[in-house]
C-alpha cells in the first residue's frame, strides 16, 4: 500500500472507525492531520505482506525493500546477533529507526529484531533526509514500525519454516574432493527449522476509554553448518587472478599435529599415522583438515520478546499512554573444538615428558632424541581437533528493554499536545573461550600406574589425560574437553542506554481563520522540544582480558538539546489547475555536548496536484548527523604508536638508491622531497629544513603517529527528491509513482590514517591535510609514544573528511483489479534504479561509483543498478482463499577489476576471465492463505520456490565477509524455504 493511498484514505477510515480517539501515525511529520499529503516517497509494507512472506525476523522483511541494503545477521558466522538497518547503502549510523514515531534506542546499541513481526501493523520507509523532523541520524531516511497497539481480543500466531534444498554436484565439491573433505549427500537437504510462536491479548474497558494489550513471542532457530550445503563444502581460494582453485586447509586435524621444539628434529612437522599406529608421518596438505565445515550458515538462536501497550483517556484534554518492549536473545558462532597452538599464548611451547606413556618408543625418539624414556620435559608444538564433542562457541546474549510513556490531548480549540519520552536499554554480553595453556600442560603431564594413565597434577580440578600421539584418540571425549575449557569463558559486557524526552504542540490555525483564501484547510503548525542522552558502559572480566583483549572499561556519555518547528500550508484546494497546492517546511536547532557549536537542519517541501489524477511533489532537506557516542569517543580519545611500515616524511629527501662507500658500507642516495616547499611550509616546517636528511624517520623506531584528539563535527547531507504520483480516474485502483532522489553527503565521518593525510598534504597543500603534521622544534616527526608527547607526530583517527553520494530513482505501483464473483487481484510493485552510489574520499582522489560493481576499492555494498519486487495476490469473493506470488529481481554485478574504471582500482592488468560477473537473479515466492473460519486461518508459503542456488565465488570473505563462497546477505544462500503458519482469534 503506497503512502499516498494511506494519506487519502486515513480520513475516511477515521470517520468510519467507531474508536474516534485512535491515534494516527504519519511518518515524516509531527503534524498528524490524516489527509496530509506525502511530499517525500514512502514505501510501506503491510502486515498481510509480512504474513505472506512467513517472516520470522525483521531482517527478512527489510531485505526485500529495494531502498534498503541487504543484510542477514542470522546467516553471518561472525555476527553478534543484532540487526541494524542501512538505507541507501549509507550505513546504519545514518538510518533512524522509530517505533510509532519514537526512537527505538541508541544508534550503537539498537537491535531491530526486538520488534515482533506478528504485532506490526505496517512498516513505513521514508527515504531521504528527515533530521529536521526527527533529529540527527536521519540522513538516509527513517524506518518507522507502526505497531498494532489497538488490538482487542486474543490472538495466537504460530509459524514454522525450514529449508528444502537440493544439493547438486558443483564446482565446490569438485575442488573439495581433491582434499578428501566430507561433502553433503547429493540430494534433498531438509534442515534449518525455525519456529515463531506469539500470543497477543487486548481489552477495552470503561466505555472504551481504557485499553490494554500485551504480547509474548518466542523464536528459535536451528544451526545449519557450512557442511550442509554443496556450495560451502570448503572455502574456495584463488591465489592469483584466473588461477587454479584450492580449498582453505587447517593444521588442526583429527589425526593431530606434532612438532618438536628441541633436539635433532627441532622444527620438523608431523601428524599421527592415520592408520592408528603410534607412528609419525610427515605433515602434508593431503592430511590437512577443513577448518570451516562446522561454521554457521544459519546461526542457532533463541529469542523471547514480551511487552504491551496501555492508554487511558481521562478526558479530551488528557490521555495517558505507555508501552513496553522486552527481549532476550541468545545466539552463538560455532568453531571446531580444538587444542590451540601454543603460539596462541604468550607462555611459549607446551611441555611434554619424554616418559609420556602415550608415546611409542619411536615417537619418543623423534621428539626427545637421546632423552627418550627419561623424565626430562621438552618443548613441543601441538594442535588437535576433537571429534564428537560440543563445538566451541562464541556466545552472544542480547537483552533489552524499551519503555515509552506520556500524556496527550487537546488544550484549546485547534490545539493539541503530546509530552512523552523513551527509555531504552540494550545490554550485550559476549562470551569467548579457549582451552587454557596451563590445563593443556596439565593434561599432557601424565603417568602410568599399573597400566592406568592419569594426570600427575591438578587432579583435584578434574584433570584428565590428553593423548595427542594417536590419530582420533579423543573421539567423543567430552570429559577431557570440558576440563580444558572449564571456567574459561571470559565475558565482555556493553550496555547502551537512551533517555529521550519529547514535547510537541501542534495547532490547526485554520480554526482562527489563518488560511489561504483558495484553500479549505488552514495552516498547521507544530513546535517541539527534545532532550536525548546516550550512555555507553563497557566492562570485561579478568578471563576476557587475559584471553581476548585487555581493553579498559569505558563510560561514555553524550547529550543533546533540540528545538524544532514544522509547518504545513495548503495554498489552494479544489481549484482549477490546483486540486491541491501545498508547501511544508521544518527547522531544527541542535546542541550536542560533544561539540562546542550549535547546528541547524531544515526541510522545504511542495505538493501540487493540478487535477486529482496527477500529483507532483518535491522536497529538499538539509540533514546533519552528529557523531555517534562511539565515533565521538574514537575522535577524541588519544593514543600513540610507531609507524612500522616503510614511511618517510614527505618533506625529507626521498631515497633513490644506495652506493657502496669507501669502508664497504652501503650509503643511501637522495632525491627531492615528495612535497613542495609550500606544502611543507603548511606543515609548520621552516624553509631552511626543507629536504634536510635530519627529517628522515629514524631507522630503528620510525616516525610517530597520534590517533585521536579531534572534535568530530556533524556531517551534512543535502537530500533532494522530485517525483510524480498518478491516480487515473479512468482506471480506479491504480496508483503509480516515480521519484528521483539525490543524497549528497559532505564532511563524512570516518577513519583515516597518517598515509591519507600525508598524501593529501603532498598533493594539495591544503590546511585540512597539512595541519595533521605536528613537528618537533627541529622539524622531525619522531617522539616517544609512552611519554604522551605534544609534538613530533602525524595525526590520524576518526574525523570529518570528504563526500559520499547516493542518487537514483524509486518507482512504486499498486493496482486493485475487481473480478466480480471471482474476487479480486491486487498488484504491488516497488523498484529502485540506482545511478550513483559511492564516495570521493579526498579532493585529490577521483569520485568512485560502485553501482553495479562489487569487490575492491570500497565497493562492498553489492549495489545493483536495478532491483524490484512485484507481488500479485488473488483473493476469492468470500475471502476464504488467497494466493500470492512475489517476484524478486536482483540486477547483475560486475567485479571492479573488470569495470574499466581507474577510480575503482581497475587497470588493463586487472581484467579477469573468471569470476568477474554475477548474473541477474530472480526469485519467486508463493503464499497460500485459507481463512477456514472468521477466527481461524491457515497459510503455506514457499520462498525461492525454484530453489535457485546462490552464485559461487572464491575468496568470498574478502568480498562479503563470508566464508561460504557467496554473498550471504544478498542472495538466498540456503535454498528453498517452506513455511506453514496459522492465526487463531478467540
Amino acid at each position: 500500500m503506497a503512502q499516498d493511498q494511506i494519506a487519502d484514505t486515513q480520513a475516511e477510515q477515521a470517520e468510519a472507525d467507531s474508536n474516534e480517539d485512535a491515534v494516527i501515525v504519519v511518518t515524516g511529520s509531527r503534524i498528524t492531520r490524516p489527509n496530509a499529503a506525502a511530499a517525500s516517497p514512502i514505501t510501506s509494507v503491510t502486515s498481510d505482506s509480512i504474513r505472506a512472506q512467513a517472516a520470522v525476523n525483521i531482517e527478512e522483511v527489510l531485505n526485500r525493500i529495494p531502498s534498503i541494503a541487504p543484510d542477514s545477521q542470522q546467516n553471518y558466522q561472525d555476527s553478534d546477533g543484532r540487526q541494524r538497518i542501512k538505507l541507501r547503502n549509507l550505513g546504519f549510523e545514518r538510518t533512524l529507526i522509530l517505533v510509532d514515531g519514537k526512537r527505538l534506542g541508541t544508534m550503537n546499541g539498537l537491535d531491530a529484531n526486538m520488534i515482533p513481526t506478528s504485532l506490526i501493523s505496517r512498516v513505513d520507509v521514508l527515504t531521504g533526509g528527515a533530521s529536521a523532523v526527527y533529529g540527527s541520524d536521519a540522513v538516509a531516511g527513517v524506518v518507522n514500525f507502526i505497531m498494532d497497539n489497538d488490538f482487542e481480543g486474543i490472538q495466537a500466531n504460530a509459524n514454522y519454516n525450514f529449508y528444502a534444498h537440493q544439493n547438486k554436484p558443483g564446482l565446490v565439491s569438485q575442488v573439495a574432493s581433491g582434499y578428501g573433505f566430507n561433502q553433503p549427500d547429493h540430494g534433498l537437504a531438509v534442515d534449518g527449522g525455525r519456529v515463531d510462536l506469539s500470543l497477543t491479548a487486548g481489552k477495552k474497558l470503561f466505555d472504551d476509554r481504557f485499553h490494554i494489550s500485551a504480547y509474548v513471542d518466542y523464536r528459535q532457530a536451528n544451526l545449519v553448518p557450512y557442511s550442509a550445503r554443496e556450495t560451502s563444502g570448503c572455502q574456495l581460494v584463488e591465489g592469483a587472478k584466473d588461477g587454479p582453485l584450492s580449498c582453505s586447509i587447517s593444521t588442526y586435524t583429527r589425526t593431530g599435529y606434532v612438532s618438536p621444539r628441541s633436539g635433532p628434529n627441532n622444527g620438523n612437522v608431523y601428524v599421527n599415522n592415520p592408520n592408528g599406529t603410534r607412528t609419525f608421518v610427515p605433515y602434508s596438505t593431503a592430511l590437512a583438515a577443513n577448518p570451516y565445515d562446522g561454521y554457521s550458515f544459519q546461526r542457532k538462536s533463541e529469542r523471547w520478546n514480551a511487552g504491551g501497550f496501555a492508554s487511558f483517556e481521562i478526558s479530551d484534554a488528557a490521555e495517558i499512554y505507555s508501552s513496553a518492549m522486552w527481549f532476550r536473545d541468545k545466539s552463538a558462532n560455532v568453531y571446531p573444538a580444538r587444542v590451540y597452538s601454543s603460539t596462541a599464548y604468550s607462555d611459549g611451547p607446551y611441555q611434554v615428558s619424554c616418559a609420556n606413556p602415550y608415546m611409542s618408543a619411536a615417537q619418543a625418539t623423534t621428539i626427545c632424541g637421546a632423552a627418550a624414556g627419561s623424565t626430562t620435559f621438552v618443548p613441543i608444538e601441538l594442535r588437535y581437533r576433537f571429534t564428537g564433542v560440543p563445538d566451541l562457541e562464541d556466545r552472544y546474549l542480547n537483552q533489552g528493554t524499551r519503555i515509552t510513556g506520556g500524556v496527550r490531548g487537546a488544550f484549546a480549540q485547534g490545539w493539541s499536545y503530546d509530552i512523552g519520552g523513551v527509555y531504552a536499554r540494550n545490554k550485550m554480553t559476549m562470551s569467548w573461550a579457549q582451552p587454557t595453556y596451563a590445563r593443556v600442560n596439565n593434561a599432557l603431564n601424565v603417568v602410568s600406574n599399573n597400566g592406568v594413565i592419569s594426570c600427575a597434577n591438578d587432579v583435584a580440578n578434574g584433570c584428565l589425560p590428553f593423548d595427542p600421539f594417536s590419530a582420533n584418540s579423543s573421539v567423543n571425549n567430552s570429559a577431557l574437553y570440558n576440563y580444558l575449557i572449564q571456567d574459561t569463558y571470559g565475558n565482555s559486557t556493553t550496555t547502551n542506554t537512551l533517555y529521550n524526552g519529547i514535547a510537541t504542540v501542534q495547532g490547526d490555525l485554520g480554526t482562527y481563520g489563518i488560511k489561504s483564501p483558495w484553500a479549505e484547510e488552514g495552516v498547521a503548525i507544530a513546535f517541539g522540544a527534545e532532550y536525548r542522552e546516550d550512555q555507553l558502559r563497557s566492562h570485561a572480566d579478568a578471563l576476557w582480558r587475559e584471553n581476548v583483549s585487555d581493553d579498559a572499561d569505558r563510560y561514555l556519555s553524550q547529550h543533546v538539546w533540540e528545538g524544532n518547528v514544522e509547518i504545513q500550508a495548503p495554498i489552494a484546494q479544489d481549484k482549477p489547475f490546483a486540486d491541491l497546492l501545498q508547501v511544508n517546511g521544518a527547522f531544527r536547532l541542535s546542541k550536542y555536548s560533544s561539540n562546542p557549536d550549535t547546528f541547524s537542519t531544515w526541510k522545504a517541501e511542495a505538493v501540487w496536484a493540478p487535477i486529482p489524477d496527477i500529483t507532483f511533489r518535491g522536497s529538499i532537506n538539509r540533514a546533519q548527523r552528529a557523531p555517534t557516542l562511539v565515533e565521538a569517543f574514537q575522535g577524541s580519545n588519544t593514543s600513540y604508536g610507531r609507524i612500522t611500515t616503510a614511511y618517510n616524511d614527505i618533506c625529507a629527501p626521498t631515497i633513490t638508491g644506495t652506493v657502496i662507500g669507501p669502508n664497504g658500507q652501503p650509503i643511501n642516495t637522495y632525491g627531492a622531497p615528495v612535497a613542495s616547499r609550500a606544502a611543507c611550509a603548511a606543515t609548520g616546517l621552516s624553509d631552511a629544513l626543507y629536504g634536510s636528511a635530519t627529517l628522515l624517520c629514524p631507522t630503528d623506531v620510525g616516525c610517530t603517529y597520534r590517533a585521536g584528539g579531534f572534535t568530530v563535527d556533524p556531517e551534512t547531507a543535502y537530500t533532494k527528491t522530485f517525483g510524480v504520483v498518478l491516480k487515473p480516474r479512468f482506471l480506479p485502483g491504480l496508483v503509480i509513482s516515480a521519484d528521483r532522489f539525490l543524497i549528497d553527503l559532505n564532511q563524512s565521518i570516518g577513519y583515516n590514517d597518517y598515509a591519507y593525510f600525508s598524501r593529501g598534504c603532498a598533493e594539495t597543500g591544503e590546511e585540512f591535510f597539512c595541519s595533521m603534521f605536528v613537528r618537533n622544534a627541529n622539524g622531525t616527526l619522531s617522539s616517544t609514544p609512552t611519554s604522551n608527547p605534544t609534538t613530533g607526530f602525524i595525526r590520524q583517527g576518526t574525523t570529518n573528511y570528504y563526500k559520499t553520494k547516493s542518487h537514483g530513482w524509486d518507482f512504486q505501483a499498486q493496482y486493485a483489479l475487481p473480478l466480480g464473483g471471482a474476487g479480486r487481484v491486487d498488484f504491488d510493485f516497488s523498484g529502485s534504479l540506482t545511478t550513483l552510489a559511492g564516495a570521493q574520499d579526498a579532493s585529490f582522489l577521483a569520485e568512485r561509483n560502485c553501482v553495479g560493481y562489487y569487490g575492491g576499492a570500497g565497493c562492498g555494498q553489492f549495489i545493483a543498478k536495478w532491483t524490484h519486487n512485484l507481488r500479485g495476490t488473488w483473493t476469492t469473493a468470500d475471502q476464504f482463499f488467497s494466493a500470492s506470488l512475489n517476484w524478486r529481481h536482483l540486477g547483475p554485478l560486475t567485479r571492479t577489476s573488470n569495470s574499466g574504471e581507474e577510480s575503482l582500482g581497475a587497470s588493463p592488468d586487472s581484467v579477469r576471465t573468471t569470476f568477474y560477473r554475477i548474473d541477474a537473479y530472480d526469485y519467486f515466492d508463493l503464499a497460500l492463505n485459507f481463512r477456514i473460519q472468521k477466527g481461524f486461518s491457515f497459510r503455506v508459503a514457499a520462498n525461492n520456490i525454484l530453489d535457485k542456488t546462490p552464485p559461487v565465488m572464491p575468496n568470498s570473505y574478502d568480498i562479503g565477509l563470508s566464508r561460504a563462497n557467496t554473498i550471504s546477505a544478498r542472495y538466498d544462500s540456503l535454498g528453498r524455504q517452506i513455511a506453514v503458519g496459522t492465526t487463531i482469534n478467540f
